[in-house]
């Protein structure tokens, strides 16, 4: 760690943090399984391209995006421009593969002469995607981008923490809409009669719910935030003595 003593880690937070991954872990299998076993598998070039569309969207917008809001809690010590390139590596890690869905489901609606953008997952999704790119751009501009002023840092920030978890939060939700639509649309009227496809995808949606509730948990627990660098507190007091009017010789 740079400038001082590390810092201790709650007791409590390794625990959260490794069933935070666990859920988000088995959420990614268990929708891997269910398009395995019941929706064909993932192909390119062939009727199953749809499926590489919610595949993505739970790695990318749900999974990653989660574990990229988690970084500032598991890298408590480390050195805060590390952890902010690894905080950005991960949210666009997030956006290319979330754009890879959005690609494969709107190629897919083309080939097919399907309407697109009619239902109102598709338009929530639509609008967490562009959300997350201009938080994405935003976040780079001010945090990662050299000669951002730390008076607008500090201003924007709680902004960003803010659109961070409630993007994460819509998507989620869009996610368990989409999980909805498709259940209704491939089985219709077999989807009350306990079909084991259902009930998997029941279960994928409680996962979804689960592991959305754990990042947003860990998230909003005030005692487990990463504690403040000393150089970072060092810029904090720069920028109190430059609004206040103070001189550092003042206090």
């Amino acid at each position: 760690m740079e400038g001082g003593a590390a810092a201790s880690t709650p007791t409590a937070l390794p625990y959260y943090v490794a069933f935070s991954q666990l859920l988000g872990l088995t959420l990614v299998a268990m929708t891997g399984a269910w398009l395995g076993l019941y929706r064909g598998g993932i192909a390119w070039e062939s009727d199953l391209q749809f499926n590489a569309h919610p595949l993505c969207m739970v790695i990318g917008l749900v999974f990653l995006q989660g574990d990229a809001l988690l970084v500032y809690r598991v890298f408590r010590n480390e050195a805060k421009r590390t952890t902010k390139v690894l905080h950005g590596l991960l949210h666009i890690f997030a956006l290319v593969i979330a754009l890879v869905g959005l690609v494969a489901v709107f190629d897919y609606h083309r080939k097919k002469g399907y309407t697109d953008l009619y239902s109102l997952h598709s338009w929530c999704g639509i609008l967490v995607f562009v959300l997350y790119l201009v938080q994405w751009l935003a976040g780079f501009s001010f945090f990662l981008f050299p000669g951002a002023p730390f008076s607008l840092r500090s201003r924007y920030r709680p902004q960003h923490i803010f659109f961070g978890a409630t993007i994460f939060l819509l998507s989620v939700g869009t996610a368990l809409l989409g999980l909805k639509e498709a259940l209704l649309f491939n089985l219709g009227d077999k989807y009350s009669a306990f079909e084991p496809e259902g009930v998997l995808a029941n279960v994928l949606g409680l996962l979804l719910a689960c592991f959305g509730g754990a990042v947003l948990y860990i998230l909003t627990r005030a005692d487990w935030k990463r504690p403040s660098q000393a150089e970072e507190q060092a810029l904090s007091m720069d920028f109190k003595t430059l609004t206040e009017g103070d001189s550092p010789g003042s206090q």
